[in-house]
């Protein structure tokens, strides 16, 4: 009861709660915050405070920055969704919240699309300062030969490189990339490969241009950690996948490589394990065992998972 009592009255104050449906939207830092409500720094950070220890918000650090959003576990987290939930959406303070949050999203996603349209012509080129592209992708063709697919989804497809490396092991696969500087490179890559089978499409990763159930396979490669919302991409790709399909993600093991967001727009500095699964789970799959390529100073991990039903049944079996 006194922790109850403590959350409530942590919660009793128009600028948490504001906080509270802020950061029941996406992961948040202060100078976010600070951005959409208008407050000092120190002000917001005594609110965050006080929410954190009262339990109704997670502090996460990554590298140099913290981000907070809103419980997800604990004895005070389903009060936090309430709370939350029980505020109208169309409150005029909540609308006029939200909207700022709109643009501090846009401008993130704006910085990345500038970053794309910097480095398209030499994507392969960054990638691999810091990715072991040949130990990952004969991991990748080595997991794709264990399947039977007629057709792949890869999302995020950049330069359309997950499409050449693994055309030969598919019927169909589509690329799709929300960048034209990338599709125009991958389209011209594939066109001179000659491979017929694959196309690219213009195509957001949290709205899929496909109806559920459509793919065998769906790749997500190194694209995950500018991702906004990394739990809505897996959700999106798991609605695609066919009974027994599976989803392989690659990307970073959790780092402390501040560069990375600092100088190429990374939005995370990689993932816990314990993250993927938590993510994987809540979409409806069941988690594989990974594959960790230990590199310097980076780790890269092949996770993948199933989407259950009759064909992973008789897969299993």
């Amino acid at each position: 009861m006194e922790n109850l009592l403590a959350a409530m009255k942590a919660a009793a104050e128009p600028t948490r709660l504001r906080l509270l449906v802020l950061c029941a939207h996406g992961d948040l830092t202060v100078s976010d915050l600070v951005q959409i409500l208008g407050q000092s720094q120190p002000r917001i950070s005594r609110h965050l405070r006080l929410l954190t220890e009262a339990g109704l918000l997670d502090r996460n650090r990554e590298g140099t920055w913290v981000y907070y959003r809103l419980s997800q576990r604990g004895a005070t987290a389903g009060l936090a969704q309430t709370l939350v939930d029980s505020l109208p959406s169309d409150d005029p303070t909540v609308v006029r919240d939200l909207s700022r949050l709109e643009s501090v999203m846009s401008e993130r996603a704006k910085r990345a699309e500038d970053y794309f349209h910097r480095v398209a012509a030499r994507w392969d080129e960054v990638r691999a300062l810091y990715v072991q592209d040949d130990e990952v992708e004969a991991q990748l063709r080595r997991l794709i030969a264990q399947e039977k697919v007629s057709d792949l989804l890869d999302v995020g497809t950049g330069t359309g490189r997950i499409l050449e490396v693994l055309a030969e092991q598919v019927d169909r696969a589509i690329g799709i990339d929300l960048s034209p500087d990338m599709l125009m490179i991958a389209r011209s890559k594939l066109e001179r490969a000659r491979l017929r089978n694959c196309v690219v499409r213009k195509g957001d990763m949290y709205h899929l241009p496909a109806p559920a159930g459509s793919f065998d396979a769906v790749t997500i490669h190194q694209v995950l950690h500018y991702a906004e919302r990394p739990a809505q991409a897996i959700e999106e790709a798991a609605r695609v996948l066919r009974p027994g399909g599976r989803l392989f993600i690659v990307d970073f093991q959790a780092h402390a490589q501040d560069v990375l967001r600092d100088e190429h727009e990374h939005r995370w500095l990689g993932f816990e394990e314990s993250s993927i699964a938590s993510w994987l789970s809540e979409a409806g799959l069941e988690q594989d065992e990974s594959q960790h390529l230990q590199g310097d100073p980076l780790t890269i991990s092949i996770w993948s998972a199933r989407r259950q039903g009759e064909a992973g049944r008789q897969n299993a079996a």
